[in-house]
């Protein structure tokens, strides 16, 4: 099958890091915030897998996009630092977690500017990418984003390639699609504070799964956009998966890893396909 993309590029591949924390766990469950085992189950992404994921793109030699809430950058703001600092894009992803579809327009238009303030003043880079939490925009959401000057949003799952989305006041958007069956929390999760004690998949069939979507993805022509969340990928065991899941993508002739900005900035107007894929 013919693929979309110019060139040699064969499949884009994104690796995109949604860096929860607790905060997902604290705003389904208010009462997590006095639950000190559950806050160390969120810390650990922040504290100790972020620089482990760090180390690996670094010999991957790979740019990742890394979606942070507000209260996870003020409480780990060395952390935010050290992602920008390694080339990854950051950008927001609420403040509290909260899903944009449960609030007001005021409500969310309040969060996004404070949580973007928040990761500029740590970067020193205006965001220029969102992803809401839970995938759930808001019937504003899209006009919320154009008014301020992003580039592209990462919630929605109606294609498999880049594609544009109409703000309804005007203007568009360029989405970087997601999908649940290549994120790792239904794979993974286990949470009694959140009544999440589904038994956890292996590693094994997970990168059965992860792998044998890219393959198809691949032999498509289309783009591969993993979502991962270190306080869950980076357990023991799981980190491994991911490292040799990205070695199987790289024994690929004709793929290119791209942070989501840069693959949004290489859209094309008409959103049939990116046209120079030069950009990180």
């Amino acid at each position: 099958m013919s693929g979309i993309w110019p060139g040699d590029t064969r499949c884009v591949a994104v690796l995109s890091f949604d860096m929860d924390g607790a905060s997902a766990m604290i705003h389904r469950n208010p009462d997590v915030q006095r639950m000190p085992s559950t806050l160390s189950h969120g810390d650990f992404g922040p504290r100790v897998a972020v620089p482990r994921i760090l180390e690996l793109l670094r010999e991957h030699d790979i740019a990742a996009s890394f979606y942070v809430p507000g209260w996870v950058a003020e409480r780990f703001p060395d952390t935010v630092a050290a992602v920008a600092s390694a080339g990854h894009e950051v950008a927001p992803h609420g403040y509290m977690h909260e899903p944009p579809a449960t609030l007001s327009r005021d409500e969310e238009a309040a969060i996004l500017d404070r949580s973007s303030a928040i990761l500029e003043g740590i970067t020193g880079e205006r965001p220029l990418g969102y992803r809401s939490p839970s995938w759930e925009l808001s019937e504003h959401s899209l006009d919320l984003l154009m008014e301020r000057g992003f580039v592209y949003d990462s919630s929605l799952m109606g294609d498999d390639a880049p594609y544009r989305v109409p703000a309804a006041g005007g203007g568009e958007l360029v989405e970087i699609p997601v999908h649940w069956s290549l994120d790792d929390a239904p794979y993974f999760v286990f949470n009694p504070a959140v009544s999440r004690t589904n038994v956890p998949a292996s590693p094994a069939q997970v990168y059965d799964t992860w792998s044998t979507a890219f393959d198809e993805l691949y032999d498509r022509g289309r783009c591969y956009v993993l979502t991962v969340h270190p306080w869950i990928i980076g357990r023991a065991g799981r980190l491994t998966m991911l490292d040799r899941l990205i070695r199987h993508i790289r024994e690929q002739p004709g793929v290119k890893f791209r942070r989501s900005i840069g693959l949004a900035r290489d859209v094309q107007p008409d959103c049939a396909a990116p046209d120079k894929l030069t950009q990180t």
